[in-house]
């Protein structure tokens, strides 16, 4: 049997083949930040910088979601940040459903070896993927959902943040409704 650790996590990501992805990448994506975080934030899927240095949220987008973070007292020592697709797909069009497919078992073992209380989808592809296939990221992010004993909640990804002003205000107020959320689940 083999044993579930980071390091078989990694070995099976870099040796991965199962999409066309694989064949345009530079460096798989696999995550960043602690590793028992209580707070796990899922992307879509790494962008030309993640790409070629081989950690999430490295851009401008990645630069953005730390200083949302910071602004609610979080950092990479309270959460853990990944991506559904762990290839940058050309020209950072969304993942197809082959791909998701392809790449959703590597969440699910991060998920088994993170065990995070509260699951932060970034953006539409993120939320349909995880919480609801007709999910609508501008009438339903912000709100709470549960299963399997884990909280989910959407917010916009940051490089819609960045393209589109107005939702800077939206997606802080869901930044402190994650915050509020997680010292509710460490009071109990």
């Amino acid at each position: 049997m083999v044993q579930k650790n980071w390091e078989t996590l990694e070995g099976a990501c870099y040796s991965c083949k199962k999409c066309r992805l694989w064949e345009l990448r530079n460096n798989v994506v696999i995550g960043k930040g602690n590793p028992k975080a209580d707070i796990m934030f899922v992307g879509e899927g790494p962008g030309q910088q993640e790409d070629l240095q081989g950690e999430p949220f490295i851009g401008p987008a990645g630069q953005l979601l730390d200083k949302m973070l910071a602004s609610v007292g979080l950092s990479l020592e309270n959460v853990y940040i990944t991506n559904i697709v762990k290839c940058r797909p050309p020209g950072n069009r969304d993942p197809y459903d082959d791909e998701k497919e392809a790449c959703l078992n590597y969440l699910r073992y991060q998920l088994k070896l993170l065990e995070p209380k509260i699951i932060v989808c970034l953006g539409r592809v993120a939320a349909t993927t995880i919480i609801d296939p007709n999910f609508r990221i501008t009438r339903q992010r912000g709100t709470w959902y549960s299963k399997k004993g884990y909280h989910f909640i959407a917010t916009y990804h940051p490089s819609a943040l960045l393209r589109d002003e107005d939702k800077k205000r939206p997606a802080w107020e869901d930044m402190k409704a994650i915050r509020k959320r997680w010292d509710e689940l460490n009071e109990s």
